[in-house]
């Protein structure tokens, strides 16, 4: 699928990281969505919902319509449509509602802590999430990391912006993992967000 004018944004690595997020779940095979994956309490579908809610959840503050049916924190495993149809539908929401920002805002609500953020560090933390999930659901459903360092190295400054303290404790991402030698742009990325970047289901 390519992107068109109604699903994209005026922010490159989010329209990038929406891309990766809807390759992946395209790519997951039929009998892999109750797969374990690098989130440890989730399968690949909770996961799913999971990235899809926190789209939804940018789009409601920004917007002030409508967020997630349900609590992206508590998936319950159970889609309301099609796989493809629940991301697209979040993925959708999301750059409608930045494709409203204007790109020198000082103060964009977004649904993580402090609530209000410039609209750079903003959008890239909206892409973050939308990266992260693309690259746990890849890597528990036997596909290639999405994540490409380029995309990686724009990321990090919202990461660095934003996954802090507070945020681990709220759950959205694990204490960070200590560098190692060899580490690239997309292991040091993944090591920050708490992930092992050579995680297998094995």
């Amino acid at each position: 699928m390519t992107q068109n004018q109604s699903d994209t944004t005026q922010w490159p690595v989010l329209n990038e990281a929406h891309e990766i997020l809807r390759a992946a779940v395209r790519g997951v095979p039929a009998d892999a969505w109750t797969s374990a994956t690098p989130c440890s309490e989730w399968n690949v579908t909770q996961v799913l919902q999971h990235a899809a809610g926190d789209q939804l959840g940018y789009a409601a503050f920004i917007t002030g319509g409508p967020g997630p049916d349900e609590n992206p924190f508590a998936p319950s495993g159970t889609l309301s449509g099609s796989p493809e149809a629940v991301v697209e539908s979040a993925l959708q929401a999301a750059a409608a509602a930045w494709s409203t920002v204007a790109a020198d805002a000082a103060e964009v609500p977004v649904p993580i802590p402090p609530n209000k953020m410039s609209a750079e560090i903003g959008a890239g933390a909206c892409a973050l999430d939308a990266a992260v999930h693309a690259w746990d659901i890849a890597v528990a459903t036997g596909q290639p990391s999405p994540l490409t360092p380029e995309l990686a190295r724009a990321l990090m400054p919202a990461a660095e912006a934003t996954v802090t303290d507070p945020i681990r404790q709220y759950g959205m991402y694990a204490a960070a993992q200590e560098a190692r030698d060899g580490d690239d742009d997309v292991a040091a990325l993944l090591r920050f967000l708490g992930r092992d970047p050579h995680w297998t289901a094995a």
